[in-house]
């Protein structure tokens, strides 16, 4: 297949071009640089110049593929309704350039959701619609279009997709604990956070593409929930630091904007997810890659 991905060069798109890739699919990935494209040029990609912003760019380029797979997001944590916006209006021109073809359009969500007291399985739909919602209510957009002649599906990602050079969540709890001289954990510590070996993420995208029927909600999550204070543990031991307790008052002046994300219950099932593409996660658990150094930082 010839399948357009946005964020290709991203943390999880570029393993999921290398997947891609590795199998026989042809690739091409949006580029915002000339180093993004050189990027994706040297491993064998096809680079296609614009932005999330350049809808008729998107559109184009959807246009051409046999499927997309849209990773790409703004990350403005200080205007995050602009950027659902922009994300909506992302998703909803490439969506229209789909319809009637049955080719399938794949994105990624997470796990945010109004469930609690179990972890979110794959029949639970996101809460989020609109255009002022969370990631602009795109995974419940995307899935109206099952009955328009598309196959959407929803990628939902554990919070902390880990791995060596993972800039995410679990480099910036190690960088905290680093400036702080302690390792830290809200309250009890009792949040959970899912967690997924990027390698299995990327195996996941490509099983969807090319298996998951219409109207699917799926799941990179290999360890369904990781108490906060078990990895803040697993940062310390690695760091030889301490582990401590911050009060949820002084959450956000110890944590900063990763406050709002540590002190969420984000615990996932992918069992249907694994039945329905005969997938296995087999990469490092999280706390292995810890422990390995994944997470090391520069003196």
């Amino acid at each position: 297949m010839r399948v357009f991905v946005t964020g290709a060069t991203g943390w999880i798109g570029s393993a999921v071009t290398d997947e891609l890739l590795a199998h026989g699919h042809k690739v091409v990935g949006l580029a915002r640089s000339d180093e993004a494209a050189t990027a994706l040029e040297a491993k064998g990609a096809i680079a296609h110049r614009g932005g999330l912003d350049d809808l008729d760019s998107l559109a184009s380029a959807a246009a051409t593929a046999d499927g997309v797979i849209h990773l790409a997001f703004k990350h403005d944590f200080s205007d995050q309704a602009g950027a659902g916006r922009s994300e909506r209006a992302a998703v909803q021109r490439m969506l229209d350039t789909l319809e009637g073809s049955d080719r399938p359009f794949l994105l990624a969500s997470g796990l945010a959701s109004g469930v609690t007291g179990r972890p979110l399985t794959e029949d639970d739909p996101s809460p989020h619609s609109g255009a002022d919602s969370m990631r602009g209510g795109s995974e419940n957009l995307a899935l109206e279009y099952a009955g328009r002649g598309v196959r959407p599906v929803a990628l939902r990602f554990a919070p902390t997709v880990h791995g060596r050079g993972d800039h995410g969540f679990t480099a910036a709890l190690t960088k905290i604990a680093k400036e702080r001289g302690a390792a830290g954990y809200i309250g009890e510590g009792s949040a959970r956070w899912a967690a997924v070996h990027r390698s299995d993420a990327g195996q996941m995208v490509r099983l969807a593409l090319e298996n998951a029927p219409a109207g699917s909600r799926t799941h990179a999550v290999a360890e369904g929930g990781l108490l906060s204070r078990d990895i803040a543990a697993a940062i310390g031991d690695y760091l030889g630091l301490p582990t401590v307790s911050v009060a949820p008052e002084d959450a956000e002046a110890h944590f900063g904007w990763i406050a709002r994300f540590f002190g969420m219950d984000l615990t996932a099932s992918s069992s249907r997810t694994q039945e329905l593409l005969a997938w296995t996660p087999t990469g490092p658990t999280l706390f292995e890659d810890i422990a390995a150094g994944a997470y090391e930082l520069p003196e």
